[in-house]
Formats: C-alpha cells, sequence, structure tokens
C-alpha cells in the first residue's frame, strides 16, 4: 500500500513504530547509563558533585541531574511519560551542551566535544515530536493516543 492524496497512511506503519521504539529505547539507555553507571557507579555522587562544583555549577543540582538521568532514561525506555520526560530532560542536556561549548566540535577534543551533547538535545526534541509509540507504556495505558 503506498501513500496517495486517498490514502494518506505510511506504506510500511510497523516500521514506523520499530524506528520510534528504537528511538525511544536507546536514548533512554544512553540517559540512564549517563546518570545511573556514570554518576554514581563511576564517579560516586560525591565526586559528580565536586566536578560540578568544579566546572560552576552548585553540588547540589548533580544528585538532581543523576535522579533525572536515571527516572528519566527509565521512563523513556518503559514508554511512560515520553513526551513529558523528553522536555523534562531537555535543561539537563542544554546544561551538558553549555559545559562542552568551550571544547570544540569533535569528541576527540579535551573534555570531549559540543556535538554529542547537541546530538543528545535533537533526540529528545525528535522524541517528544514522535511520542512514546505503538510499544509503550504511554500507548497501552491509553496515555498517548494512536495517530488516527
Amino acid at each position: 500500500m503506498n501513500r496517495t492524496i486517498d490514502n494518506p497512511q505510511p506504506a510500511f506503519p510497523r516500521r514506523i513504530d520499530h524506528g520510534i521504539a528504537l528511538l525511544r529505547i536507546s536514548f533512554g539507555l544512553m540517559l540512564f547509563a549517563h546518570g545511573f553507571v556514570l554518576k554514581l557507579m563511576t564517579f560516586g555522587l560525591a565526586g559528580t558533585a565536586g566536578f560540578f562544583e568544579s566546572i560552576g555549577f552548585p553540588g547540589w543540582t548533580a544528585y538532581a541531574v543523576f535522579a533525572a538521568e536515571t527516572v528519566g532514561g527509565l521512563a523513556l525506555i518503559a514508554g511512560i511519560g515520553t513526551r513529558w520526560v523528553s522536555v523534562a530532560i531537555l535543561p539537563v542536556l542544554l546544561g551538558a551542551l553549555y559545559v562542552h561549548l568551550g571544547n570544540g566540535w569533535v569528541f576527540s577534543n579535551a573534555d570531549g566535544g559540543w556535538e554529542y551533547p547537541l546530538y543528545l538535545v535533537v533526540l529528545a526534541v525528535a522524541q517528544f515530536l514522535l511520542g512514546a509509540g505503538a510499544w509503550s507504556l504511554d500507548r497501552k495505558l491509553a496515555l498517548e493516543q494512536a495517530p488516527a
């Protein structure tokens, strides 16, 4: 079935569902990894707070960022509150972008470049626009309606 003026449905709706799920789950995994694995398991929250203070942020923000990335990542993986999480995580991602701006574009620069935080901002906006998709708790619990 092809998309026409008379039939606006996409030719491969299941593939669209696959793509949305892949984006949502991989974005959630990345947030969870940066929150739980990196900030808690690798550096520890006290160490992360010390780093935040060294770059001019209050130490307490490390705990808020840890919670946002960890809980937000798990919510995205499950597909619950997807649009809300995608918007709520933007201040964290924009903060990371701000921190990396002086490092240049490429990840191989000292302290990492700003291209990756910018990419995560784009992912958050894309996920907000797409919603949770068919394979999500948002859809199963009727928190998000299927496209007409």
